[in-house]
């Protein structure tokens, strides 16, 4: 019931002239009022015409993202392997994306045949799914041809041999040609975990290219996850809104923020996982505050929203993890607001994992008609990529730091919701706001 109540909901259409009158009575009245943080549930109404600019009308000076001519302008792969590779990742599933695609690059540098990736069973994320549950391996192989081998099973000389384990990342600098390249010609089996001090922009260019296309073009989920991620943007109401909103335990304990105002059930939670990882204090939190390193609270985020003229009635999609904390005060604000529980069987979720999860939640987010990131982590960043492969809806990226530093000035109310507002506003009108990973490159300047 709660669902058709929800899909029943309209949003009111306004005329320009009549939104016109609003906005500017609105914002008077912002300017008058309005505590630091309080939600100003008034403002959907007075911008309805600005509402308009999310979903159709196009940047003043638009700048197109499209794929870098040398990713397609690659050198074939190498006709001779020079030994098998394989890619341990642990994490969440963007996490072990992230260092899927940096072995890749690896393994291209190298000459090797690459293995399909061993995904890490974890009972934090309470995972036990393998790189082919989430995502098409036939259709991942066939992708690279031209790129790299890639292989599912090795041939029989090699399956019964142990293979050599290098971790990466406990030395630095890391130079993978000098260090792992001796090792894969003597075993012609080398396990790797990917380091990130071997800056990838500084490989060759057909290793970067065979990166580009492994992690954009290669990848895409089994079918029956992305039915069920279809069967999402069947039934929720069009146009909505993908918000990547992070708040939970572990990303508030990794940050070493520290936050007032919470429930005493969210600051035990915050605690239990701290394992070794204080708050900073005193000057050094205010520092790291400023610098935009903590993530946003939903009611951080449900203002910033709100300054950013986003209708409290608009469809929302929360595409968060089921540790999400505090989203209760989200909801006040933003009362329109889906989860995956909304739309999918009981007895399927009940079913799903922690990777499963977060694959349903990316697809939805990649086909929204905008998408939001609150904190630019790895799923943000494989996201924002893809929409603009795809060339889908619009996309934003929260500044945290902007905020913190407005906060930290002692504005507040109607003045700090003009500052986020301003700073968004300059981002989205110069078309050039998405930091997005060297594959892309602006196709109306040349670059391609």
């Amino acid at each position: 019931m709660a669902m058709e109540a929800k899909k029943k909901k309209k949003l009111k259409v306004v005329t320009a002239a009549g939104a016109v009158v609003a906005l500017a009575a609105t914002f008077v009245v912002l300017l008058l009022s309005a505590s630091p943080l309080e939600p100003i549930l008034s403002w959907s109404n007075g911008y309805r015409l600005q509402t308009r600019n999310w979903w159709s009308e196009p940047s003043s000076q638009p700048l197109e993202w499209r794929p870098c001519r040398w990713w397609s302008q690659h050198s074939a792969s190498a006709e001779k392997s020079n030994g098998f590779i394989i890619v341990e990742c642990a994490g969440g599933l963007n996490q072990m994306r992230r260092d899927f695609c940096d072995g890749i690059s690896v393994a291209r540098l190298l000459n090797a045949t690459l293995m399909l990736p061993r995904f890490h069973t974890s009972n934090y994320w309470n995972e036990t799914s393998g790189f082919a549950d989430i995502f098409d391996a036939e259709y991942f192989i066939q992708q690279m041809k031209g790129f790299l081998h890639v292989v599912k099973e090795l041939p029989p000389y090699l399956a019964s041999k142990p293979p050599v384990v290098v971790d990466c990342h406990k030395r630095k600098p890391f130079d993978y040609i000098e260090t792992v390249l001796p090792v894969l010609l003597e075993h012609k089996l080398v396990i790797i975990n990917p380091a990130a001090s071997q800056r990838a922009d500084r490989y060759p260019i057909w290793a970067k290219a065979t990166r580009c296309q492994a992690c954009f073009k290669a990848i895409r989920l089994v079918n029956h996850l992305e039915s069920k991620a279809k069967l999402i943007l069947d039934r929720i109401p069009r146009p909505f809104v993908a918000l990547h909103l992070r708040f939970e335990p572990d990303m508030i304990a990794y940050s070493r923020c520290s936050y007032q105002n919470l429930s005493s059930s969210s600051l035990e939670a915050i605690e239990a996982v701290r394992e070794g990882r204080p708050a900073f204090t005193g000057n050094l939190a205010d520092n790291w505050r400023r610098r935009g390193k903590c993530p946003l609270t939903p009611v951080e985020a449900a203002f910033i929203l709100q300054a950013l003229r986003l209708p409290t009635n608009i469809p929302i999609y929360l595409a968060s993890g089921g540790g999400l904390l505090e989203k209760d005060g989200f909801m006040k604000v933003y009362s329109n607001t889906y989860e995956k529980k909304d739309f999918l069987d009981t007895q399927f979720l009940k079913q799903l994992r922690g990777n499963s999860k977060a694959a349903i939640d990316y697809y939805v987010s990649l086909k929204s008609d905008l998408f939001i990131a609150t904190y630019f982590g790895n799923m943000d960043k494989m996201v924002v990529a893809d929409r603009s492969l795809i060339n889908t809806g619009k996309t934003v990226v929260l500044n945290r730091k902007v905020f913190a530093e407005a906060i930290s000035q002692g504005l507040n109310g109607s003045h700090l919701a003009y500052r986020v507002w301003q700073t968004h506003k300059a981002l989205l009108d110069n078309g050039n706001h998405l930091p997005l990973p060297d594959c892309f490159c602006h196709s109306n300047a040349g670059q391609e």
